[in-house]
């Protein structure tokens, strides 16, 4: 089964939690499932499985990625300035895949999805959940 899960951005850098979204996917067609597998459609944006409860995680993690990928020092710059978008995507990496027990997701207490916007805002973003 595969289903696509379309949103918006609204910041150039954010991270948005999409774990219902996912959740209420698998919960109504991955029954009989044991993995799910996301992968998001775009060179600027990531998948990141990460802690949910302390929401300085989400701000610390831009930090980290733009000390380690700062802004305006890439070759790709030159073409449409977004050459550390592009690194940080890389970093984080475009999909996760996750084990399905009885419809659920089995992610630990302390466990989120989150879509990570390095790019943005952007009016449609796409994150492909195939169940298997």
């Amino acid at each position: 089964m595969r289903a696509t899960i379309t949103f918006s951005t609204n910041s150039r850098e954010e991270i948005v939690d999409i774990t219902a979204q996912v959740q209420a996917i698998v919960s109504a067609h991955g029954r009989d499932c044991e993995l799910c597998a996301l992968y998001e459609l775009g060179a600027t944006a990531a998948i990141m499985i990460q802690e949910n409860w302390d929401p300085n995680i989400r701000t610390d993690v831009l930090s980290c990625l733009r000390t380690i990928a700062p802004a305006g020092q890439w070759l790709h710059d030159r073409i449409d300035g977004n050459g550390d978008a592009h690194m940080k995507a890389g970093l984080v990496g475009p999909s996760e895949i996750i084990p399905v027990q009885n419809g659920q997701l089995l992610l630990s207490t302390w466990q989120n999805i989150f879509f990570c916007e390095f790019d943005g805002p952007r009016t449609s973003r796409k994150v492909i959940l195939t169940l298997i």
